[in-house]
């Protein structure tokens, strides 16, 4: 058969140009959608009595019977057909005879590639929100086993105060719920439909776009027929949001690494997510983190990518925009590859409690409390501030920590010390100290993991309700 357009040429394709343009190596991903978007067209059309109702029924028991052979990988894909458009229609009119031609009455490989996409996205939105849920409540659980566990807070990777591990935790949990948010907001502008645009301009025939809307799901159909099949702020708004999903996957990716090392020791990663060295039998390393971490820049790029390739396209459509597949096919592959990961890597981490006890009873993350103590004694804080520099001066030089002093070294800074002091510095009343709103106070730790929980539940829902 010859190319499907092929009527105004003279010409074979140069086989290098077949190669160089073919986008089948890559977009044969969308063979399901594709399908799916032309069986809801086909309908369309014999509704409005475009195409006869007999022709209608023969087009969709052939695209069935392609979508049953791609399935089972019967259908071999040709580079000489260009696409998966052009590659089902192909393998249609070889089941169904000429009448398969019809199919393509009333629409352009235009609007149909951006219907595939739209269908594509929204089904992975929906799937990758629901894998953020699983991290999400592998992290709540982590929180609800750790809400006495005091961990070092840190501010330029220098220990800063005291702080309930749970509440570290939580922090990503309001990461991964913000990334959540972003994921459903998204799918309100993929969930519109182009279908019916034409190339650019719409179609002469009497079509009904929003009965084809309807029959796939969407909440609307695009206003302009330009903007249907030229734009693309629905697949770079997806990207942009999996490069933030990827930012904070990659800075927990950082914290798991520096944790499960030897000078840290905070937590062990389980075997099934590490792997040893073929020439140091002592080693666990921590890959799985360390290549998410890694893979955060491969998602970067593509949405830079796209970014670049849109910036100065002329409406309406261009090749250019055949660029924007493989990137978002990739991001989606990486994004899903990490998050089916780290649900249960860290549901099945283990926490070293005593050693970051041990930690926080080693280092002066408690001096900001003395402070505070002072200024409650009526002493301003930038005197305050001076007094503590000296007292911890003083103990890095005699190799002491805060409760090593006795009361007369402590008064020797200031003559407002007392004994309560003591009581001041232990860690459980620095944490508990921080009793407000979104602090690591455990009330406050335990409020935020119901609030969480309840947010989750929602997201739930709307799981559930688009699957």
């Amino acid at each position: 058969m010859s190319k499907l357009w092929g009527g105004r040429f003279t010409k074979q394709t140069n086989a290098l140009v077949e190669q160089y343009t073919a986008s089948i190596g890559f977009d044969q991903q969308l063979a399901e959608e594709d399908i799916q978007g032309s069986l809801a067209h086909v309908t369309m059309l014999g509704r409005c009595g475009i195409v006869p109702q007999e022709d209608v029924e023969n087009i969709k028991a052939g695209l069935n019977k392609v979508l049953e052979k791609i399935r089972k990988g019967e259908v071999e894909f040709s580079v000489s057909d260009e696409d998966i458009h052009m590659n089902i229609e192909k393998n249609l009119i070889q089941e169904v005879g000429a009448v398969g031609g019809k199919l393509h009455t009333g629409r352009s490989r235009n609007d149909q590639v951006a219907t595939d996409m739209h269908l594509y996205l929204r089904n992975r939105v929906v799937a990758l929100t629901g894998m953020l849920y699983e991290l999400q409540t592998a992290l709540i659980g982590q929180a609800k086993s750790n809400l006495d566990t005091i961990i070092p807070g840190y501010t330029h990777l220098q220990r800063a105060q005291p702080i309930l591990f749970a509440h570290h935790l939580m922090a990503y949990v309001s990461m991964f719920q913000r990334d959540i948010d972003r994921l459903i907001d998204s799918y309100k502008r993929i969930n519109i439909l182009p279908l019916g645009a034409g190339a650019l301009a719409g179609t002469t025939f009497p079509i009904d776009r929003h009965f084809v809307a309807e029959q796939l799901g969407f909440d609307g159909v695009y206003e302009n027929s330009l903007d249907a099949v030229s734009d693309r702020d629905f697949i770079l708004e997806f990207l942009s949001g999996a490069s933030m999903i990827m930012m904070h996957l990659s800075r927990l990716s950082e914290e798991l690494v520096l944790w499960s090392s030897t000078e840290f020791n905070f937590v062990e990663l389980d075997d099934a997510f590490c792997t040893g060295s073929s020439i140091m039998p002592q080693k666990k390393n921590p890959d799985v983190p360390e290549l998410v971490r890694g893979k955060t820049g491969r998602v970067y790029g593509n949405l830079m990518g796209l970014l670049t390739v849109l910036k100065s396209l002329p409406l309406a459509y261009n090749k250019d925009m055949q660029e924007d597949k493989e990137g978002m096919f990739d991001t989606v592959a990486t994004l899903e590859g990490a998050l089916q990961l780290f649900a249960p890597m860290i549901a099945t981490m283990k926490v070293n409690k005593g050693r970051m006890r041990e930690a926080v009873n080693t280092d002066f993350s408690n001096a900001t409390d003395i402070a505070d103590f002072l200024v409650g004694k009526g002493l301003p804080f930038r005197q305050a501030h001076e007094v503590i520099g000296k007292t911890v001066l003083y103990c890095i030089q005699n190799d002491k920590f805060l409760l090593d002093l006795k009361l007369e070294e402590f008064q020797q800074f200031s003559p407002l010390f007392d004994d309560s002091i003591y009581e001041v510095l232990q860690p459980e009343t620095v944490v508990d100290a921080r009793n407000v709103y979104g602090g690591t106070a455990s009330v406050q730790v335990e409020a935020a993991i119901g609030r969480a929980e309840a947010t989750l539940a929602k997201a739930a829902e709307w799981i559930e309700q688009h699957s």
